[in-house]
């Protein structure tokens, strides 16, 4: 049969693979799914719909019922209470009972009610004296359930009177008792009256209105009226009936014993009425009430054992200026201003207000950063760093930051920690393991400190933790017994959440201990440190410089912070508790104190060089060093006094051998050539020198000399004339007599102070000696000037302090340890801040600070006018000199270099050590050439020669044969080329023994002919050496 085209007689085929009747069972069991959940929702909306209607129909019939009520009521009592007396407060009465039913804040006629009521109970209690009669009559305990039920809801009323109204009654919020005719005075005095601590339902009522949320209640009424000009109030010196009823209700809490329900945190005083900005301000008297024993004890105890769990329930209803946890931290440290100074402050609340301010000062935004003047400088945060951007959008109001760094005072840190530490000696218990109250203490401090470290202006708090606090021999004597001890104690719970369980237990103390030891060393005299031993012994600190040793290469080399976390716990914005981040901050101002320390010891040893080296440095890491972007590379930037004098050279001279190579120092052909006059050396050099490029100067220079008769001198630069010349310009250029540098008493070098008064170009030459410094240490050319010790640490940036200043003028340093330690009336010796300079017999006179003519020197700001002398002398009057100095010294010498190493090295490397040749090293050292060997006859005699000669000719041969009076820093192996020996006549002639000794510099080599005595060799070698005849000997 053939195809029609009709295809309905074809057997449909489902290709699904399950029947027709499967899919209609599950399409119709979803319908009836569906159809089930919407008959549930029509039942849900009616039963909503339903409870709608009768909570609408119930409150309609209470508000009419409160109407009739309301309408009885004024017709037997009045509108105005004119029927009332004093029977109608008494349990028979029904006048409360149908106030309290209908009254609703909302409506201005229950409100004159209420104040009338209240205006009349004042009354009657006053009268008779006796207000629990006027409520409960003749017996209370009988009727104690309807009395207390009754006052406790006029209470309520009263507050949820004054609090919907607050905005029509803003400007009376704040009125006294004295003012009696206001709705607000009458309303808060009968709370006040009622819950008086004397009558015995205080404990219900007050309880009452905590449920009830009364502080919140409080809360805004406070900020309304705030808005308000109140300074009449509070500048009057009376307490507002507001304030009056605040004291009563925080009063209750001390009351033992205390049947008061427990209330959720977020509604407590602490989170509603101490997070006001500026409290105190508006309640002094409640400040001086809860600073008392125990209301203070009680609310701060109560904090630190619920703030880390309740911070986020502080209101923040205010501005971003004011965030809860910023006020409450404010009012906190102010009220303990005032509680610190109470004979009965207990150690358990110094614990318990350093954990609480630890915890507020934590999250708070750093008042370091938030300042408008540092503001742009500081919010330059990694892009990575991205969990603090918040932090750095939040900036506090300048009062609040002030009242917080205000608080903080030197007085606040003075009794604090003399409270802590008061039963801790800092002689006792040495050899004992630290007891419970000892590390409660430390860890309180230490937490406390940190966070305040991190938050505040340091200058504001150091100088009294450093001198009027135990706190250095105290944690001195903690972190030396844990150490002996091998054992160190962790931080209480309190404290737990700054740490993780495995961070070492040394940060903290370390943290607080360095910065603040570090501040008293910049202020301590050579006499204190060295010779009375204070505040530690030398024994001490040798044991200091252990532990901090141990500790940063811990922190920098064994488990090192990742570089994402340094750069984050480094901005000024950022303030994690994570342990990356204080282990950055602990490497920091341990490597700080442990340079420190390293210059004392350079003043006057007392340890061996060797105790700042760290155990674990290795010819991998200085391998390592060398490279940029390595740890070893990060700990010779931050630490260099880690690793060894003699291998921080070496990295040095790698470095720039490495520059001197990429700019073509050993290139045939030499494009700077210079003429130089030897009796024009100076200005010859300067002319020529100054014309050249930064880039020039890092190549090679070659120079042709031009003696007194205008004869170039024989000789062709290798190398060894550039070294003469080198030697006799800087001779030349840094001698006093040149008016640049002025000598000290132990004949060191410095800027001349009135150089300006000789040269018009003083500035431009200070520059060019600056180029002439960094050129000779560029090319390796050791040069016999010794600089002092305070211009050396210009060249590192850094700042002189008063213990430089004996090697400027002892003098004057004796006389201001005179007056440091002055114990009369300094002021009868009438000095002011002023400081008189006498510079080639001209006197001038410098205010050391705007004002000083007119500001006398006195016991109290001694310390500061000692400072300020020594700052003039040590930085002011030389700072034009050292910066133009040390801007030409850049040009060539990195700053990264030169920070590798201290004054006292920097020294070294500029002159070399000033002991004497080492003739055995020499020797050892040795090529020669010609036919002479080392245990040639000539070559002994030699030896012996130089071994018996003075140092000065020592000297002079060193120059003679490499053109430079000093040695390699590191030793004759570093000589390059070494130093060679060479026959000078192939016959012993007589011809050839009347010959000089001759030198090629730029080769390190002595043409010595084959003398035939010792006498002969030294009387000709002494003729060479002090010819002076420039390059013509050779």
């Amino acid at each position: 049969m053939f195809f029609s085209g009709d295809p309905s007689n074809r057997k449909r085929v489902d290709l699904g693979g399950r029947s027709t009747k499967e899919r209609d069972r599950q399409k119709l069991l979803e319908q009836t799914r569906l159809e089930r959940n919407r008959r549930l929702w029509l039942r849900q909306q009616n039963l909503a719909g339903i409870k709608i209607q009768k909570c609408f129909r119930g409150r309609k019939v209470v508000a009419a019922e409160r109407s009739r009520v309301r309408q009885e009521f004024y017709g037997k009592y009045g509108t105005l209470c004119q029927n009332v007396d004093r029977n109608c407060f008494g349990v028979r009465s029904e006048f409360l009972r149908e106030l309290l039913y209908f009254f609703d804040a909302r409506n201005a006629g229950d409100i004159s009610t209420l104040v009338e009521t209240c205006r009349l109970l004042q009354q009657f209690a006053q009268d008779s004296g006796n207000i629990v009669g006027l409520f409960a009559g003749m017996d209370y305990l009988y009727n104690h359930a309807l009395v207390d039920y009754r006052v406790k809801q006029l209470a309520h009323i009263c507050l949820k009177a004054i609090h919907q109204n607050r905005n029509q009654m803003k400007n009376q919020l704040f009125a006294t008792p004295e003012e009696p005719s206001t709705s607000t005075t009458v309303l808060l005095e009968a709370v006040v009256l009622l819950i008086n601590p004397k009558l015995p339902w205080v404990c219900k009522t007050v309880g009452y209105l905590l449920q009830n949320k009364a502080f919140s209640l409080f809360r805004e009424i406070v900020l309304t009226g705030k808005q308000e000009n109140i300074n009449s109030y509070t500048c009057s010196g009376k307490v507002s009936s507001l304030e009056r009823v605040l004291v009563f209700m925080i009063s209750h809490t001390s009351f033992k014993p205390c049947i008061c329900p427990n209330i959720d945190s977020q509604w407590s005083f602490s989170s509603q009425i101490l997070t006001i900005p500026f409290l105190w301000q508006l309640f002094p008297y409640l400040k001086e009430v809860f600073a008392s024993k125990g209301l203070f004890e009680a609310y701060l105890h109560l904090m630190a054992c619920c703030i880390q769990n309740d911070a986020n329930v502080l209101p923040n209803d205010i501005s971003n200026e004011f965030p809860g946890y910023g006020c409450l931290l404010g009012n906190i440290l102010e009220s303990a201003g005032v509680a610190l100074s109470l004979p009965d402050f207990s150690f358990d609340m110094a614990v318990d207000l350093a954990a609480v301010a630890t915890f507020l000062l934590e999250v708070l935004p750093s008042m370091k950063s938030s300042n408008r003047e540092t503001k742009e400088s500081s919010m330059q945060v990694d892009d990575d760093a991205g969990v603090g951007d918040e932090l750095v959008e939040i900036v506090l109001n300048r009062d609040l930051e002030q009242q917080i760094c205000d608080a903080i005072d030197p007085r606040f840190l003075l009794q604090l920690t003399n409270v802590l530490f008061g039963g801790i000696s800092s002689v006792n218990y040495l050899h004992n393991d630290p007891d419970d109250r000892e590390v409660a203490a430390v860890g309180a401090a230490c937490a406390f400190l940190h966070v305040t470290f991190n938050s505040l202006p340091l200058e504001r708090i150091m100088t009294v933790l450093a001198y009027r606090t135990e706190l250095v021999p105290v944690l001195w004597n903690f972190m030396k017994r844990c150490h002996e001890k091998q054992k160190w104690t962790s931080l209480s719970l309190q404290f737990s959440y700054l740490l993780s369980g495995d961070a070492p237990g040394w940060l903290f103390p370390l943290a607080v201990f360095c910065p603040v030891y570090k501040h008293m060393l910049m202020i301590v005299d050579n006499e204190e440190f060295y010779e009375q031993e204070k505040p530690l012994s030398l024994e001490d600190i040798r044991c200091l410089i252990i532990i901090l040793r141990q500790a940063l290469w811990q922190l920098l080399w064994v488990n090192p912070t990742t570089s994402n976390t340094v750069k984050f716990g480094t901005n000024a914005n950022t303030k994690g508790h994570t342990v990356e981040v204080l282990q950055h901050r602990v490497s920091v101002v341990a490597s700080e104190l442990l340079s420190q320390l390293q210059d004392w010891n350079n003043r006057r040893q007392f340890a061996p060089p060797s105790d700042f080296h760290a155990d674990g440095v290795n010819e991998f890491f200085i391998s390592q060093a060398v490279i940029e972007n390595t740890r070893a590379n990060d700990i010779l930037k931050q630490a260099p006094f880690l690793v060894p004098f003699t291998s921080r050279v070496k990295i040095f001279t790698s470095q720039l051998a490495a520059v001197r190579q990429k700019h073509g120092s050993h290139a045939v052909y030499t494009r700077n050539r210079f003429r130089i006059r030897r009796d024009r050396i100076l200005e010859d050099a300067y002319n020529q020198m100054s014309a050249l490029s930064e880039e020039d100067l890092r190549g090679p220079i070659r120079v042709t000399f031009v003696n007194e008769f205008g004869v170039e001198e024989a000789g062709i630069d290798g190398g060894g004339i550039f070294k003469d010349f080198m030697e006799n310009i800087t001779r030349a250029a840094f001698d006093v007599q040149y008016g640049l540098f002025k000598e000290t008493a132990d004949h060191l070098l410095y800027p001349n102070p009135g150089s300006g008064m000789i040269h018009e170009q003083h500035l431009q030459f200070f520059h060019f000696l600056g180029i002439l410094l960094a050129k000779a240490m560029f090319e390796g050319i050791l040069v016999d000037i010794p600089f002092a010790t305070f211009f050396l640490s210009k060249l590192k940036q850094k700042y002189n302090y008063l213990n430089d200043l004996p090697s400027l003028d002892p003098e004057l340093y004796r006389h201001l340890i005179f007056l440091k330690h002055y114990k009369g009336d300094i002021s009868d010796l009438e000095l002011y801040f002023v400081i008189v300079n006498n510079e080639y017999g001209e006197q001038t006179e410098e205010e050391l600070l705007p004002g000083g003519k007119n500001l006398r020197v006195t016991n109290e700001n001694v310390i500061t006018f000692i400072h300020l002398v020594a700052n003039h002398r040590l930085n002011f009057q030389i700072r034009q000199q050292s910066s133009h100095f040390l801007r030409g010294f850049q040009q060539l010498i990195q700053k990264e270099w030169i920070d590798m190493f201290n004054e006292h090295e920097l020294q070294l490397l500029i002159s070399g050590s000033l002991a004497s040749l080492d003739v055995d090293d020499l020797r050892v050292n040795t090529n020669y050439a010609g036919g002479y060997h080392s245990e040639h006859y000539v070559i002994e005699m030699l030896w012996e020669v130089l071994k018996n000669f003075s140092l000065e000719d020592q000297k002079k041969f060193l120059k003679f044969v490499t053109g430079c009076s000093r040695g390699p820093l590191l030793g004759f192996r570093y000589l390059e080329p070494l130093f060679c020996i060479q026959r000078a006549a192939g016959s012993a002639s007589e011809e050839a023994l009347d010959r000089l000794p001759t030198s090629a510099t730029c080769m390190n080599l002595l043409k010595l002919p084959p003398y035939r005595s010792k006498e002969q060799l030294e009387k000709k070698l002494l003729y060479a050496i002090n010819a002076d005849a420039g390059f013509d000997l050779s």
